[in-house]
């Protein structure tokens, strides 16, 4: 039975992690490398300002893992995956909006 159950699982994951290349799994790939490039911007500006930040460069790697992810979830047709990354997106753009707003009332106050 234990060996039965082995063969299930490696066979399973085989199906998973062994797939024809194709540009789909490369725009996966980039996508989920650019998502997770934006939590690397955030500990290194943390890690430099000494306490937790979050740069505008994390909410553009947000911006792009997010859509090229989205892009991927509908090819796949994955509900799942398509509500969890439009949702995303949404907050990411809606952030990107209170971030440019809040520095261009900063700007004009300076003047």
């Amino acid at each position: 039975m234990l060996i039965d159950l082995a063969n299930a699982v490696g066979g399973y994951l085989q199906d998973v992690f062994v797939t024809n290349l194709d540009w789909w799994v490369v725009l996966g790939f980039v996508a989920q490398g650019l998502f997770t490039a934006r939590f690397v911007v955030q500990w290194i500006a943390s890690e430099r300002a000494g306490k937790s930040v979050i740069p505008f460069a994390f909410w553009l790697f947000s911006i792009g893992g997010g859509v090229l992810l989205l892009i991927y979830a509908l090819y796949r047709k994955d509900p799942v995956f398509i509500a969890g990354q439009s949702f995303g997106v949404f907050v990411y753009l809606r952030n990107i909006y209170f971030v440019t707003r809040d520095r261009k009332n900063s700007a004009v106050s300076e003047i």
